[in-house]
């Protein structure tokens, strides 16, 4: 079973930056509820490790085997480095080794490069118009609804109402909800368009 290299963060790296965790497996025929069972204690145990902030999982089928592509995020590069070194996570994967076909498949990605993560190595990422056209579905409507909805607690204040808070306050609200509630949602709903053959083929 591989073991992902050495993720040390570098030196300039800033410490709040949300870093993603991308974990591909492929289950053996005829394994496959065990392997989902064994995928659910993961998610149950990866969820109370440190600076863990939620996990995605997307199925789907490579090769004529069930596909599992698991998306953990971690709120720094250490806290993902404490989980990938500790000895719970090996144990789990030296359990589930019998059941995968390649091995344990890892990439690691920071800012938006999860959203858009292929399901299997072999796939390029979605044509950058299509993350485009995603990203500017999830935005839109928040840039219209979050100001909205901001509007009556803002004018409360004088201070709040201001230019510069009320800009801040909008823009974090909006970064937050996009990157751990709307994005992942939107690349899970629209993952068959996003993932559709012929994507390699296509402009990037």
């Amino acid at each position: 079973m591989s073991e992902p290299s050495s993720l040390a963060a570098p030196a300039h790296e800033p410490s709040h930056e949300v870093v993603t965790l991308v974990i591909r497996h492929r289950a053996k025929a005829g394994l496959e509820a065990q392997y989902e069972q064994w995928l659910r204690r993961v998610v149950g145990i990866a969820s109370q490790a440190p600076g863990h902030l939620g996990v995605d999982v997307m199925r789907g089928r490579t090769g004529g085997l069930q596909a599992f592509t698991s998306v953990l995020r971690f709120s720094s590069t250490a806290a993902m480095q404490q989980w990938l070194d500790s000895e719970q996570r090996r144990e789990l994967l030296r359990e589930a080794e019998p059941m995968l076909a390649d091995g344990d498949q890892t990439q690691v990605a920071t800012h938006n490069e999860f959203w858009f993560s292929p399901e299997n190595d072999q796939a390029g990422p979605p044509p950058r118009w299509k993350q485009a056209v995603v990203s500017y579905l999830v935005i839109l409507p928040l840039s219209l609804l979050v100001p909205m909805l901001w509007g009556p607690l803002l004018h409360l204040s004088p201070w709040l109402s201001g230019y510069f808070m009320s800009n801040v306050l909008i823009t974090l609200t909006i970064v937050l909800l996009v990157v751990y509630l709307m994005m992942p949602a939107a690349t899970r709903l629209f993952a068959a368009w996003l993932n559709a053959p012929g994507n390699d083929k296509q402009g990037q």
